[in-house]
Parts: structure tokens; C-alpha cells; sequence
């Protein structure tokens, strides 16, 4: 499978304002054998009704009016198929409606779910003493809409000597915490052991 990447192929891009998404759709595009797939990417947490209008030189696609395609929250969804034509470059531009106003008659395809950046980048560091405390946060991320970073202390001793200059105490307290460091929003959190204490915490940032 090839992949086209958007920014060489993408002449032109409108997004009909309809509604303000937190994160706008993107629109991602992949190539398999005579066929150019054109996927539409939610990265907020609500469902959208997407309809793309796609133009553009060196291939076909079905006649008639576009209609919507329901893509739900965090998720990647094949809005367009485009035949390409033999020994051409496929070139196209697109506009897109968006509306939070879901319809019956939306097209449900197939979703693939993705994760999400949260609101502010989020790094666990995890100490050698974390056990419980660490490994219940971490599973619940795991479970979660967002991507975060995990970090063993012990794994990375430039990154330990790092955090033992950023910790009243240095060293010493260093190796006597038992819960994880949550860095967010270039903070720094010694007691926040759950997700939703996480997550409340990281609402609170500016």
C-alpha cells in the first residue's frame, strides 16, 4: 500500500464553518493499487456528520452528490474513494461540511479508533519504589482517549539526575517517592496518583 501524503497532493482546503471543533477534521489519504482513499480524522471526543467535495485532474470518482459520513469521536473514516486514471497523477483539492448536528441519513462506515493528544502533552516519570500507585494510573491511561509518554527513572539515569535537580531533596527524595511524577503544562505533580485526579488537574491548566 503507498501512501500519498496531503501536503503534496492538497491544492486547496475550505472547512464550511458549521460548527467551531476543537480540533478541525483532517483528511488523510491512502493509495492501494487503482484506488486513492480519502479518510477523514476526528481528534476531538464528540461525533461529527462529514461530507467532502472533491475535485481535482487524473481520476474518477462516483457521480452524483456527495452525501454525509457519521465519523465519531477519535476516530479515522474512508469519506471518498477516487479511481485513479491509467498512467496519471492523481491531483485533487476538496471542501468539507462539518456538522455536530448528526443525521439520520449520515453513511456509518466502518471507524477506526485512534488515540488523541490531551489537552496539554502529559509525561508519567515512574520511580523504582512506584508500584500500586503507578501501575493503576498507567492502566487507566492505557485505556484512555489520549497519548501520553511513560518514563522508568531507573532506565534513564541522565533523566533521574535531571529530576533529582527539579525535587526538594534531590536524590535522596528522589529515591524514597512511591507515587508517580506527572509533568503537564510544564508542571510538575508529586500526588496526583489517579486519572481522574490527572485529568481534573490538567482541566485547571492555562
Amino acid at each position: 500500500m503507498k501512501t500519498f501524503y496531503t501536503s503534496f497532493l492538497l491544492l486547496f482546503l475550505f472547512v464550511n464553518p458549521l460548527i467551531a471543533q476543537e480540533r478541525p477534521i483532517e483528511i488523510e489519504d491512502e493509495q492501494n493499487n487503482n484506488r486513492l482513499y480519502l479518510y477523514a480524522v476526528n481528534k476531538n471526543l464528540q461525533d461529527f456528520d462529514v461530507i467532502i467535495n472533491v475535485t481535482g485532474t487524473g481520476f474518477r470518482q462516483r457521480a452524483g452528490k456527495p452525501r454525509a459520513v457519521r465519523v465519531p469521536a477519535r476516530s479515522r473514516v474512508e469519506v471518498s474513494s477516487l479511481i485513479i486514471e491509467r498512467g496519471q497523477e492523481p491531483k485533487y483539492k476538496y471542501t468539507l461540511e462539518v456538522s455536530e448536528e448528526l443525521s439520520r441519513r449520515a453513511m456509518i462506515r466502518e471507524a477506526e479508533l485512534i488515540r488523541i493528544q490531551p489537552k496539554w502533552p502529559l509525561t508519567v516519570y515512574k520511580p523504582a519504589l512506584c508500584t500500586a500507585n503507578c501501575d493503576s494510573l498507567i492502566s487507566s491511561l492505557d485505556q484512555s482517549p489520549y497519548l501520553y509518554t511513560l518514563t522508568e527513572i531507573e532506565a534513564y539515569p541522565k533523566v533521574r539526575e535531571q529530576l533529582s535537580r527539579l525535587i526538594v531533596g534531590g536524590e535522596e527524595r528522589l529515591a524514597e517517592i512511591d507515587t508517580p511524577i506527572i509533568m503537564m503544562g510544564g508542571k510538575m505533580y508529586l500526588t496526583l496518583t489517579s486519572y481522574d485526579e490527572v485529568m481534573s488537574t490538567m482541566q485547571e491548566l492555562e
